[in-house]
């Protein structure tokens, strides 16, 4: 087992580790930026080293300084946790070459599936469904304006390096080519440094459903069933949930053995994840390859919830040595288990990201709630990372039953000196598309203006009473209210700040 684990990132990934790390008795080396001295990943961890400034490409996406604290705290694997380098092969081979095990897939397994070309490729040959459409090798405006003539119009326009929606255009028809071809390669470039494109055939309104992988040494590999995560806003993602509601079990045992040949056909090790489209819904449905994650997901509570398997501790076992610790009959799913991701934004003001400081941070509790979460009372959110503060993961025993959950759960999560999207998504939970599981990929953005000018200007009850009890409190201690601070003084801080205007 591994003794002594460096945690190459930070927030609520890398406090989850910890916790698991802790419960395996695996001691536990933080990393940390200057602008998270202070964060509660850092305290929490046995011992944590400072790896540069602020800024992420100064520090948590440093290779040498990674590297360099592992060498220096003696610890013999790195978990890269999502997001920063957990996909990028250099920094994978730079552990094996170091002689440090990487908790993740093995340099190659990422050097195949980094590019979506070549991915497309692979998953041919794998006899995994791709969606239809064409990586030519010409590259100039005129082959693959042909190569969209071929496929159909609508089409799609995707990067082939990177993810996450950059760079991705849809195209209706050929008089829209020639901008959004310059935008993409653009955008790409930019952002990858690579501005190879290809051309899918766009499907209109399908789901978005991924099949969580895994794998060991010694020849095991299953997948551990489905997500859903439809409801996202520009490609990202927002409420997940498992299973999913539009998934027959043909489907789903379908879908399940194309994410295995997918993780076989690039030698795949450790946890991962194969993301599809579906289009349609019953047994006729049909789903494409879209991409593999190739780390653990934002998303994996709702997996853990409803087959009890702890992810992290199985990756960890795996990178060990040892063989999965369960087996496709062990594998069941039991209930309904519901994500919802708590981002410091502000949705009345076209979802802009926020910075400062937490004023105040308390957490809902009660059976089948879960909270993971990378901030405290105190904290300072920062504008050089991700805006995601926490998960909130809800589990009971129908889907209906855990959407009420959830509901009862946000309205109790109050946080106080900085604007999130917590009344955003309780709006998402209480539209009737998503009451009765009828989203696609697209709801949220059909919808967001509409469900973000419904939020209420009163504060949720918990929230008040938080507002409330800091209000009495500064008052006791005779200080008055400062700009970007509630005070007794009853006037508004600055934005992202709750006042007397009902809003955070």
């Amino acid at each position: 087992m591994i003794k002594r684990l460096l945690i190459a990132n930070r927030g609520e990934i890398a406090r989850r580790i910890i916790r698991a790390c802790r419960e395996l008795d695996i001691e536990t080396v933080a990393v940390y930026s200057d602008a998270d001295a202070g964060a509660p990943h850092v305290s929490e961890a046995d011992s944590a080293v400072r790896i540069g400034a602020a800024p992420a490409r100064e520090s948590y996406l440093s290779i040498d300084a990674i590297m360099t604290a592992a060498r220096s705290t003696h610890a013999d694997a790195i978990h890269p946790g999502y997001g920063f380098l957990s996909e990028r092969a250099p920094f994978a081979r730079a552990c094996e070459d170091a002689g440090l095990i990487f908790v993740g897939p093995p340099a190659s397994s990422l050097e195949k599936m980094g590019s979506k070309i070549g991915a497309r490729a692979l998953m041919t040959a794998a006899k995994v469904p791709v969606v239809p459409g064409e990586t030519p090798s010409d590259q100039s405006d005129k082959a693959l304006t042909a190569a969209a003539t071929r496929v159909g119009f609508p089409v799609l326009i995707k990067p082939a390096a990177g993810g996450g929606g950059i760079g991705m255009k849809t195209v209706r028809d050929a008089a829209e080519l020639p901008g959004a071809l310059a935008a993409a390669r653009r955008e790409a470039k930019a952002s990858f440094g690579n501005d190879a494109l290809y051309i899918e055939r766009l499907i209109d309104q399908p789901r978005h459903v991924e099949i969580q992988v895994f794998a060991d040494a010694h020849g095991h590999t299953v997948h551990v069933f489905e997500r859903e995560c439809s409801a996202q806003r520009r490609h990202q993602k927002v409420i997940e949930e498992s299973p999913c509601p539009a998934l027959s079990p043909a489907i789903r045992e379908r879908m399940g053995a194309a994410a295995i040949a997918a993780a076989n056909a690039v030698g795949y090790r450790n946890a991962g994840t194969c993301e599809f489209l579906l289009e349609g819904s019953g047994d006729s449905a049909n789903f494409y390859f879209l991409e593999m994650n190739t780390r653990l997901q934002v998303e994996h509570p709702v997996t853990e919830c409803v087959t009890g398997v702890d992810l992290v501790h199985a990756q960890l076992r795996v990178a060990s040595g040892e063989a999965l610790p369960f087996t496709p009959a062990s594998l069941s799913q039991r209930g309904h288990a519901i994500e919802c991701r708590i981002y410091a934004e502000d949705p009345q003001q076209g979802f802009i990201p926020q910075a400062g400081t937490i004023i105040l941070y308390s957490e809902p509790q009660g059976p089948g709630i879960r909270v993971d979460s990378g901030v405290k009372a105190g904290s300072a959110v920062s504008v050089h990372y991700d805006p995601m503060l926490a998960k909130l993961i809800v589990h009971a025993m129908t889907r209906e039953d855990a959407r009420r959950r959830a509901i009862t759960a946000l309205r109790n999560y109050a946080i106080l000196g900085i604007r999130t999207n917590i009344p955003f998504l309780l709006q998402i939970l209480e539209h009737p598309h998503f009451v009765n599981a009828s989203i696609d990929t697209g709801f949220l953005d059909r919808e967001s203006t509409a469900l973000a000018a419904a939020i209420p200007r009163d504060l949720p009850s918990a929230a008040m009473a938080a507002v409330e009890n800091h209000r009495q409190r500064i008052s006791t201690l005779g200080t008055p209210g400062t700009p970007g601070t509630p005070g007794t003084s009853g006037t508004s801080g600055t934005s992202g700040t709750p006042g007397t205007s009902g809003t955070y």
